[in-house]
């Protein structure tokens, strides 16, 4: 399964930074819906996921109802990201 999104990247600050990119909606609720199938524990859902030429492995996280998609750091450097950049972003799950 592909769902494709655009979103701008957040930064949390955290013990580590980290930054992600919240899913919208409409394709959190699709992610739910296979999630009980694509989950490897604790509502963790593993994606191979791509931005622009970039293509990496992940695992998004749930919160209030979406999901967060982490951004490496080697894929902001590899496609030039910083805070609140508009990306569009490709995630594969396998089912």
């Amino acid at each position: 399964m592909i769902i494709q999104f655009s979103g701008k990247i957040i930064y949390w600050r955290g013990p580590a930074p980290f930054y992600f990119v919240t899913v919208p909606n409409k394709q959190s609720q699709v992610i739910k819906s296979i999630s009980k199938i694509v989950t490897y524990g604790w509502g963790v859902i593993p994606a191979n996921a791509t931005i622009g030429k970039t293509l990496f492995y992940t695992a998004l996280f749930p919160k209030d109802g979406h999901y967060l998609v982490p951004i490496k750091k080697y894929v902001r450097n590899a496609e030039n990201l910083d805070i609140e950049d508009e990306i569009s972003e490709q995630l594969e799950f396998r089912l």
